[in-house]
């Protein structure tokens, strides 16, 4: 009987996809566990000693869970779209060569603890409400941008929009699409005043619902190409986005394990609606974050829309995107959805 064999699209994870399965001389062909069809094959049994480090990340614990449970809440393996959970443990069990190890209870090691979620949450009162440019507080900064570099804004689309409401009837150039001088740079989610960024959506819907239009007005929307590939920071998803195969002991992973929640709320920062009556305030913190994603040299971040499916890129340098075309797009609906408070 010929070996079974996994594929990328059984576990969704960015570093077996992308770097590790294709180093092992996978082969093409239809999956025995997930059933996706034409793709990189690998034997279960090559990749035992990567999912050994990351199991040793766990503690035998009579109240815990399963390894698998585990694995899709912690990193969001084995996605429910593909591996059902008696799948996701066969297939785990053969990794391991050990078909009991996947039916005993796990608890993360209690070992690893994170700082950065307290830290960011007391500079965060101090920044608002203390001090603006001479903090008491710090962050591990060394540790916020090593944790940054698991989250690379990778497979990007090359084109880009961004909106702006008409107004008198006259359409904008797209020399009046870019970002705004610096005089006129207001506080933005991302960027200070004074400091202009560009802000853009990955469809033109995003754009346009970024802008907060009213039904009935027009909307002008530019395409902006970005050639070169950016070094940019994703913060849309950062559980789905770190990959533990690419760290190279246990403690790694485990520490790593214990600051998602951290990335997660940097995330947050980045995407929570602002009512405009608050922004100068409630925006300091995602700009802190931001100037502090500039500073390390990266190029921009990406972050969740709070109003559309789409996602958003804040552009520090203007200048590498090149504008295109501008079309005109009506409002034919606005939707409002209220939740009782």
């Amino acid at each position: 009987m010929a070996a079974r064999r996994c594929c990328p699209e059984c576990f969704d994870d960015r570093g077996l996809r992308r770097s590790i399965i294709p180093s092992l001389l996978p082969v093409r062909g239809d999956c025995d566990f997930c059933r996706a069809v034409d793709v990189d094959l690998v034997e279960p049994g090559q990749l035992a000693d990567l999912f050994g480090v990351l199991v040793s990340a766990y503690e035998p614990d009579p109240d815990g869970k399963l390894l698998v449970e585990w694995m899709k809440e912690d990193w969001q393996l084995f996605p429910h779209s593909r591996m059902e959970e008696a799948h996701a443990k066969d297939l785990l069990g053969e990794i391991l060569d050990d078909g009991e190890i996947v039916r005993k209870p796990f608890s993360p090691s209690a070992t690893f603890k994170s700082v950065g979620l307290l830290q960011w949450e007391t500079l965060r009162d101090e920044l608002m409400y203390k001090n603006r440019y001479f903090l008491d507080e710090t962050l591990d900064t060394d540790r916020l941008n090593e944790l940054l570099g698991h989250l690379p804004a990778d497979e990007l689309p090359n084109e880009w929009y961004r909106a702006r409401i008409q107004t008198e009837g006259v359409a904008y150039g797209i020399d009046k699409m870019g970002a705004p001088p610096r005089r006129f740079a207001t506080h933005g989610r991302a960027n200070p005043p004074g400091i202009p960024y560009l802000y853009l959506g990955s469809v033109p819907e995003t754009a346009v619902a970024e802008v907060r239009p009213h039904t009935g007005e027009i909307a002008c929307v530019a395409n902006f190409t970005i050639a070169d590939p950016l070094n940019a920071v994703d913060l849309r998803n950062p559980r789905k986005l770190v990959s533990p195969f690419l760290l190279a002991d246990p403690g790694a992973i485990g520490q790593l394990r214990a600051d998602i929640p951290f990335l997660e709320r940097l995330g947050e920062e980045l995407t929570r609606p602002v009512l405009p009556q608050g922004a100068a305030i409630d925006y300091l913190l995602s700009q802190y974050l931001c100037e502090f994603i500039k500073k390390s040299g990266r190029d921009g971040v990406v972050y969740r829309s709070s109003v559309s499916e789409g996602m958003n890129l804040a552009l520090f340098n203007p200048s590498k995107a090149i504008g295109g075309a501008v079309e005109l797009y009506r409002i034919s609906r606005v939707s409002v959805k209220v939740d009782r408070a």
